[in-house]
């Protein structure tokens, strides 16, 4: 006869006495009825649903659980809803604190009481929330603290596993990584905010006066990455326009994995760099498939971890060489060791993307699809998320909206002789201050 079953479920990414105390009462109920504890471990991807991606992976939680003598079995819980679990155990009682009694976990508690009332197998028993003690607090403590190099480099491939879509914006400064740091909105009680940075060339470039020609040396942006990171914990994704020559690339996959950068980006093109949304309204010239092939190979051999990424990025529906081309090139770079596709294009319908990504979907389900709307903006995200890509990449917003304001205000300033009329237009001196960690 099946034990008796009490159900807890967490995500345990950092133990407190909180958990601690709920899992004694968890003990002590499976006691009266000489049943078990077992404890539904959320899944990347479930908590991922509804906050940040944990620090610990989920075997690294299950480990740490299961070193816990008040827990008898651990199983995973894929979902935020303990429904399926629920269904599968028919346990005699479900424990968890009286906190989601009001707010965001209300309709998860509601569906727990309303599977157990149709089940007929259970009773949830809400023990009175540990005080003055937060998960959620720990973790932004512990973010704040800053993240290990190489747990920001493994970050990128655990978000892709646990989430999609991905959104990525560009950042070409700490003070802008910061702002899409703490950007975010809440839609239908899930939180949205961006999961990484994107150092992109060309408002790196631009950010320093310069042509977007290649012309900012690895170091220099190297240096930036670097600061960025000191005050932040998402990934950062690297613009490394066509890579250069295979030997110089080898070298720039070390520095950049040494870095914590989580991937990088090579397009297939050759020569002087030109943007590709000038598509051939300038000489732009296409890397042979078999070169490029040698560079991704190049590449995948001189990284010395299995997180760091390499991304081909494809340019034939950029120089108008048709679909096909598209789709043999993605095969042969997947072919070649790419961890990931990035497919680009210029016009304002997304409709030739939608097609590529439904064909190369159609033979390969698992390789990562990046796609950067700059063009095609009117699709959102989720949209695009929706259709199989992985990743979406907002790639100079942040520069082109500081270009404007910081013109507009230079402009009033001088038309007023005087600052009062551009106030309103600036973000207030307490606003800067509090947004820098140790300002204040």
């Amino acid at each position: 006869m099946p034990r008796k079953i009490v159900y807890v479920a967490m995500s345990a990414d950092l133990i407190h006495p909180g958990h601690i105390n709920i899992l004694k009462i968890a003990k002590d109920y499976a006691s009266k009825i000489k049943g078990e504890v077992v404890v539904g471990l959320l899944t990347d991807k479930a908590i991922a649903s509804y906050k940040r991606l944990p620090y610990m992976n989920y075997e690294q939680r299950k480990a740490v659980l299961e070193s816990i003598a008040l827990i008898d079995r651990v199983i995973p819980q894929d979902t935020l809803s303990y429904e399926g679990n629920i269904r599968l155990l028919k346990p005699a009682f479900v424990i968890h604190g009286d906190d989601w009694k009001s707010g965001a976990q209300v309709k998860t508690r509601q569906n727990v009481l309303d599977t157990l009332a149709e089940l007929g197998c259970g009773e949830l028993i809400e023990p009175h929330y540990t005080q003055g003690i937060s998960s959620t607090q720990l973790n932004e403590n512990a973010r704040a603290i800053g993240i290990s190099t190489n747990a920001r480099l493994s970050l990128l491939r655990r978000l892709i596993s646990a989430k999609t879509p991905l959104r990525f914006i560009e950042t070409h400064s700490a003070l802008s990584a910061l702002i899409a740091q703490n950007a975010f909105v809440n839609r239908n009680g899930t939180k949205v905010e961006f999961d990484g940075f994107w150092s992109s060339s060309l408002t790196d470039s631009t950010s320093r006066g310069k042509p977007d020609i290649e012309a900012v040396e690895l170091q220099s942006r190297l240096n930036t990455i670097n600061e960025i990171f000191e005050v932040t914990s998402k990934p950062l994704i690297y613009d490394a326009d066509t890579g250069g020559k295979i030997e110089h690339f080898t070298f720039a996959v070390r520095s950049l994995e040494r870095t914590g950068v989580s991937a990088c980006i090579i397009e297939d093109k050759t020569g002087l760099k030109k943007n590709s949304l000038l598509g051939n309204e300038v000489a732009q010239t296409q890397d042979d498939i078999k070169d490029f092939c040698d560079k991704i190979r190049a590449g995948k051999e001189a990284q010395i971890t299995s997180d760091f990424m390499i991304i081909a990025r494809i340019e034939s529906l950029i120089l108008d060489k048709g679909m096909e081309d598209a789709l043999n090139r993605a095969f042969a770079y997947v072919d070649a060791g790419a961890d990931g596709i990035m497919i680009h294009s210029r016009h304002k319908s997304p409709n030739e993307i939608l097609e590529f990504i439904a064909k190369f979907r159609a033979k390969n389900s698992l390789t990562p699809i990046v796609i950067v709307p700059t063009s095609f903006n009117e699709i959102t995200a989720q949209e695009l998320g929706e259709a199989g890509a992985n990743i979406i990449i907002y790639a100079n917003h942040l520069l082109r909206a500081g270009f404007v304001a910081m013109k507009e205000v230079a402009q009033g300033i001088l038309e007023n002789d005087k600052s009062a009329e551009i106030e309103s237009k600036c973000m207030s001196v307490k606003e800067i201050l509090s947004l820098i960690p140790g300002t204040i």
